[in-house]
């Protein structure tokens, strides 16, 4: 019988997020082999190039799609995903191959999450336009929707220009991957109305308890019936902040943490599956394949 809820847990990238030290390649297949052991649901990744630690000294960053690439040739039950791809940093036509590309690795696990990018220093630094960068998402979305759909994409936009692409051969899913999209904004709901299979709100919106996402899920809900779609075929998924005792600082956090035994954290994600929320996608702090090990009784009492 399937669990009422699915748990993925969000994989550290940044140096010196793994407990005070910076994540190896030998650290990820810990978390992948502890995660396949617990029988987690997925693994995510991030998708940031540098980031500022509160006092703005800068932080650097392991690229997602790479580790992505890499955990679904070493993993074999997991779902991965991404919360999310910045699509101003890989061409949409070129990231729907490497969509089906990893797709076909993993064996049909992949969940493309997709966003628009947030901040404007890495834009900056990379050498990116940080300008319209929500028009330019949106025609990036379409071209990867149309792409991974129908194995062709014609497109003529402000930004993109695709004349006849294929993508072939193709993956394991004849339409692809499933989409998600991140965000409450109310142009970025009306993409995911329009376009997404899977929807994701961070626990920074949510005030990272159960209680505060009704209201996304109203604006979600009022996204769908513009567009005449039914909101029960999204699957709804929340980002929720979860600490360990010894957990250390915690940079960027604007909730506070839940804590508290199994049973306190199953009532709690049990409350968001009872708002609709099909999967969570939690940050561990401290973020260690041990703390990952940690949730095995509570996806136990999930499964009751």
């Amino acid at each position: 019988m399937p669990r009422a809820i699915e748990l993925g847990v969000l994989l550290p990238q940044a140096e010196y997020r793994l407990a005070g030290q910076t994540p190896r390649w030998a650290d990820y297949q810990a978390f992948a082999a502890v995660a396949e052991a617990i029988g987690l649901d997925a693994l995510w990744v991030v998708d940031h190039l540098l980031v500022r630690t509160p006092d703005g000294q800068p932080e650097g960053m392991w690229e997602g799609w790479s580790l992505l690439a890499a955990l679904a040739a070493i993993t074999r039950r997991v779902r991965l995903g991404t919360l999310v791809l910045c699509t101003a940093w890989r061409h949409p036509g070129l990231l729907a191959k490497m969509a089906d590309t990893v797709d076909e690795i993993s064996g049909g696990r992949l969940v493309l999450g997709l966003g628009a990018g947030n901040t404007e220093s890495e834009f900056r630094q990379f050498g990116f336009p940080w300008e319209r960068r929500v028009s330019r998402f949106a025609e990036a979305v379409a071209v990867v929707h149309q792409a991974l759909r129908t194995g062709a994409v014609t497109f003529h936009g402000q930004f993109y220009q695709l004349d006849g692409a294929l993508i072939r051969p193709r993956g394991p899913r004849p339409a692809g991957p499933p989409l998600l999209i991140g965000g409450t904004g109310p142009r970025v709901l009306d993409l995911t109305a329009r376009y997404a299979d899977w929807w994701n709100v961070y626990y920074s919106e949510t005030g990272n308890r159960a209680a505060g996402i009704g209201p996304h899920l109203a604006a979600l809900d009022a996204a769908c019936a513009r567009l005449g779609r039914d909101p029960a075929s999204l699957v709804k998924t929340a980002a929720v902040l979860v600490a360990f005792p010894g957990y250390g600082p915690i940079y960027g956090v604007v909730a506070d943490p839940l804590i508290g035994p199994p049973e306190v954290l199953a009532e709690e994600f049990l409350a968001y599956a009872a708002a609709g929320v099909r999967h969570l996608i939690l940050r561990l702090e401290p973020n260690t394949p041990a703390s990952l090990a940690r949730l095995a009784p509570v996806l136990d009492l999930l499964e009751r």
